[in-house]
């Protein structure tokens, strides 16, 4: 077996990803509570992520009060939440943030929204898992956003994301999620394009990526909100649709599924979630207490065992399901320029939401 702890940084640098997938990506995509706008008032943690769905937010504020931490955990979408903290950098009401990719987080670090801080388990993390240059936000868990189908209802898979997204046998029975503010949609989207560029094309584009991006949106079933995935799944509504990796084994315990997945010869992309304090939040010993925390092996290691995660701490991957090991060991990275990705993802996003969504 391949040692997964040697073979799983190398496409990833100071702006690159890590899972969509958050699943976050792990399937934390959620409409946002309400902070209260009052920080860490009565000394409450304010806890922002995009990753707290699938009773992930209630596990870790559970946790976190019994180690004698109090959170509030306040979720969002990761485009909308990355927003959301650099609107309120002259005035932060979160003290913490995780879930995001490291793409999300360099648009933190640029504005000066997050502070850095090295966490007391530092050292067992990869260095260039997170922010190996000044140490803004650091590594927790990683996953692949994958295309997935039930191999009990599917017997002829396409052998290609394009043929799924342009043949006519497949058109209506995949699931397309137009919500591009949150971070697995903008993911895909980013996936596809890299595939695809051309320096003389629109936006950095090739006509034939952007043909490709209007028939995946075109083709697809819109996701419906508060409906997941394998449910449509199962009642027949879409035979394939895109999961964060981290949600596959929890998916076919619930609703009897055999997953599959459709993994193009260039890969899928990773995304790697990753913590950082809030900068100017003025709970700083709280907050460096949390991470120190909620990063730690122990902590990683439960969380990966509750909820099928793949840890950056070396100290945690013991701990793991064999099977999400393997899975991750099995699946070939899509090498993405992230730089590039997150110089372009604005104007790509608003080109795509006016001439292909509406």
């Amino acid at each position: 077996m391949v040692d997964i702890r040697k073979k799983r940084w190398p496409l990833i640098g100071i702006t690159a990803v890590a899972a969509v997938a958050l699943t976050g990506c792990a399937g934390g995509d959620q409409p946002a509570g309400d902070g209260g706008g009052d920080g860490g008032d009565a000394g409450t943690l304010i806890v922002y992520t995009n990753s707290n769905s699938d009773g992930r937010g209630e596990w870790i504020t559970e946790k976190a009060a019994d180690a004698g931490i109090e959170i509030e955990i306040v979720g969002l979408g990761g485009a909308d939440l990355t927003n959301r903290i650099i609107a309120e950098k002259n005035n932060p009401v979160g003290d913490v943030v995780f879930g995001l990719n490291n793409m999300f987080f360099e648009q933190l670090k640029a504005e000066e929204a997050i502070t850095a801080y090295e966490p007391a388990w530092s050292g067992e993390v990869p260095a260039d898992a997170g922010d190996p240059t000044d140490g803004a936000y650091w590594p927790l868990v990683e996953q692949a956003i994958v295309t997935v189908y039930d191999e009990n209802r599917v017997d002829s898979p396409p052998a290609t994301l394009e043929e799924l997204y342009t043949d006519d046998a497949f058109q209506g029975r995949y699931e397309v999620n137009p919500a591009l503010g949150q971070a697995t949609p903008q993911l895909v989207l980013a996936s596809i394009l890299t595939e695809n560029l051309d320096e003389s094309g629109d936006l950095g584009v090739s006509d034939e990526g952007w043909s490709l991006v209007e028939s995946y949106y075109a083709n697809g079933s819109p996701a419906v909100e508060g409906t997941d995935l394998y449910a449509r799944i199962t009642r027949d509504e879409v035979d394939y649709g895109v999961l964060p990796s981290s949600g596959i084994e929890a998916r076919d315990a619930e609703y009897s599924t055999s997953t599959g997945t459709i993994v193009p010869e260039y890969g899928v992309p990773y995304v790697t979630e990753q913590i950082a304090q809030i900068a100017g939040s003025g709970n700083d010993e709280q907050a460096q207490e949390f991470i120190d925390w909620f990063g730690s092996a122990e902590v990683q290691g439960e969380f990966a065992a509750e909820f099928n995660a793949m840890p950056v701490n070396e100290g945690a991957i013991e701990q793991a399901n064999p099977a999400v090991v393997e899975l991750m060991e099995s699946m070939p990275r899509q090498d993405i320029d992230f730089g590039f990705v997150s110089e372009n993802l604005g104007a790509w996003v608003e080109k795509v939401t006016l001439e292909y969504i509406g």
